[in-house]
This record gives structure tokens, sequence and C-alpha cells, in this order.
């Protein structure tokens, strides 16, 4: 290249657009920068100039920065690709007197280095190699939620023996957030279940002039299905995603890491003790949600379908088995312990990051309500098979 052969930009008719200047001198190319360099500006093709840091006879690149008139983060990425030419090609590269503060900004950069292999694009997997990935994800995620229940389960054989460590100051909170905290929305949802449930058997049974069983289907439908699965979804997203959130926070800010360092083991100290008071507090609300469910339908059932209070809760005390109740709440501390399960583990397993723990919340809802609904139905076949 000649010297004095300019790079200028497409706008070069501004007369403050971008232009870089080469001048060969000795084996010296000196680049004269002059402009604005700005996002918003165009800015000029340096392709050539990357050719000609390459070409034989230049040993030393110097930057004169005098006439710039302005600048910003795109001037710092041009001397960043200009010092990585210069270095790929060899060259001693003198900055000149560009600006103080683009300066610093390229030292910056150059602090860290950057990760091998952080410009590879990814390559597009075949369909057999996508099928291989994603079961050895299963596989890793299978193994680790089995060392997840082995080691929860050590920490409930630890508490059986008064061995464990954690503080009973954070179970009576843990207990009153998944107890007391949540019986407004569990009583506002009950209610309307309730009514709900009553409403459409009325619809059908009056044809046949058997509304009194609106009672016995809000009862059996109540205590044996919908009094657990229904509180046990309402504890998912708010008890166990809050708990995700709160491991994953923890994670972040490195609290696991530092009870670690003191030698309190994590899942007694911050697992244990949630898990055990979710277990504790979700029979509890399956029957809080039984009676308000029954109540909902009595609503229903004495405005619309002119039965009496008094009918309806003698045929209701007919209808109901206490093996209905019971299997209610055995269903209700078995969904506890799996909210428990996916909220403490996906908080535990979080990434170190604001977006990380918003993603571990959302898992936990997930897979808490996937949980819930497998072991449904394995109880509906389990019953089945024993005549329940």
């Amino acid at each position: 290249m000649a010297p004095g052969h300019g790079l200028s930009a497409a706008s070069s008719r501004h007369a403050d657009a971008a232009s870089v200047s080469c001048e060969m001198t000795d084996g010296v190319l000196r680049l004269r920068l002059a402009g604005a360099w700005t996002l918003t500006g165009a800015r000029p093709d340096t392709r050539e100039l990357e050719r000609m840091l390459a070409t034989q006879g230049v040993r030393r690149v110097v930057l004169d920065a005098a006439a710039l008139s302005s600048w910003d983060s795109s001037l710092v990425a041009f001397l960043g690709r200009t010092l990585e030419s210069a270095r790929a090609a060899g060259l001693e590269l003198d900055l000149g007197d560009i600006p103080e503060g683009a300066g610093r900004l390229l030292a910056l950069a150059e602090a860290v280095p950057e990760q091998e292999g952080a410009r590879r694009v990814a390559a597009r997997l075949s369909p057999l190699a996508r099928v291989g990935t994603a079961t050895l994800a299963m596989r890793r995620s299978f193994l680790g939620s089995l060392a997840f229940v082995g080691e929860l389960t050590g920490a409930f054989a630890r508490l059986a023996t008064l061995r464990a460590r954690f503080r009973r100051s954070d179970l009576l909170l843990f207990v009153q957030e998944a107890g007391a905290e949540a019986l407004p929305i569990v009583t506002l949802i009950s209610v309307l279940v309730g009514m709900i449930l009553a409403f459409v058997g009325a619809v059908q049974l009056r044809q046949f002039g058997a509304a009194i069983y609106v009672a016995d289907l809000v009862g059996i439908a109540m205590t044996r299905e919908m009094g657990a699965l229904m509180v046990g979804i309402l504890m998912a997203g708010r008890t166990g995603a809050a708990y995700a959130a709160q491991l994953g926070t923890m994670k972040v800010t490195e609290e696991i890491d530092a009870l670690m360092t003191l030698g309190l083991p994590p899942m007694e100290f911050l697992v244990l003790p949630r898990a055990l008071a979710l277990s504790l507090m979700m029979p509890l609300l399956c029957l809080y949600a039984d009676a308000l469910g029954m109540l909902g339908g009595a609503i229903v059932a004495v405005g619309m379908l002119d039965l009496g209070a008094l009918q309806y809760f003698q045929e209701l005390a007919r209808g109901v088995r206490a093996e209905d109740v019971v299997l209610g709440v055995v269903k209700s501390a078995v969904f506890g312990v799996l909210v428990a399960y996916a909220g403490c583990r996906c908080g535990m397993e979080s990434g170190r990051s604001a977006a990380a723990v918003g993603g571990a919340a959302t898992k936990a809802v997930v897979t808490a309500i996937v949980l819930i609904v497998v072991a449904d139905g394995l109880f509906a076949v389990l019953c089945e098979m024993l005549g329940i």
C-alpha cells in the first residue's frame, strides 16, 4: 500500500466520518485515526488494513489518534482487532496517544484471556447424537435424584436419633409459612372447588330426582382426590417455588459454601427443616380443605337444590367413609414430601445467577406437579388392586 493511503467509512462525504490512513516508513506502519468512531456512525472497512499487517516488511505498528473527534466502544473493538492481527503477524504495536479511557478499556479486555473455543460455532448434532445426549442427561438427572433422596433419607434417620443439626427456630418458621400462611389461598380454592363439584353434580342428578346424592359426590371427591391433589398443587406453586428460590439465592450469595466451610451439612441445616415442615402441614391442610370443600358443596345444595342443611350433612356422614379420609391424608403426606423434594433439589442444583434462580423456581413447580399427578395415578391403581 502506498504511503498516505486511507480507508474511510462509506459515508465519507460527511466531514466527521471515521477514517484510518496508513503510512509506511522504514518498516514502521503508522495508522492515523480521525473522525467520530461511534456505533451510530459509519466506520471504515479494515479488511485491507488487516491484509497489510500480514505483509512482509512491516516490523512495527504505531497508532496516531490525535485527529479523533469522538469515540465509544467501536474504537475499542477496532483496537482489539488490530492488536490481535499484530500479534498474529509477530509485530510490535505502539498504542501511541490513543485516549486514556480507550486504553483502560483495552487493558481490561486483555486482562482475562479468551476461553479456548469461545468463538466456535456449535456443530449441529445428528438426530442420533441428540438422542444420545438427551439419554446421558436423563441418566445424570436420575443418578442425581437418587443421591439427593439418599442424603435426605440419611438426614431423616439422623433426625430420628436426635443427631440432626438444624435450628429449631427455622423449623417453626417453615411450619408457619407452610401452614398458617397458606390458609387464605387454601380456603378460597377449597370452597370454590366444593361449589363447582356440587354444581356439576346437581345439573346431572336433578334429572333423575337424586339431588340428595350431591352430598356423596362432593364428600367422596374431596376426601379421596380433590382435597389432597388441590392442596399439593397449591403448595407446589406457593411453597415449592419459594424453597427453590431461597436455596438458589443462597447458592448465588455463597451462603451454602459458607455452611460447608463451617462443617454444617446443607442437607440437614437447610433441606431437612423445610421438608419436615411441609410433610407435617400437608395432612392438616388436606383435612382443612376437605371440610371447606364440603361446606362449599352445602352452599350450592342448600341454595340451588332446596335441600336442608341437616339433610345434606346427614347424607354426607353416611356417604363418606373413614377410609376415604385416611386415603386423602396419606396422599397429602406423600405429596408434601414430593413438593419438598422438588423445591429443595432444584434450589440446591441451581446455577449462580439471577436467571438460574428463576429457572430453578420454575423447574421446581413443574417437577412437583408432574410428580404429584404420577403419584396420584399410582395411588388410584393401588386402591383398585386393594379394593379400597
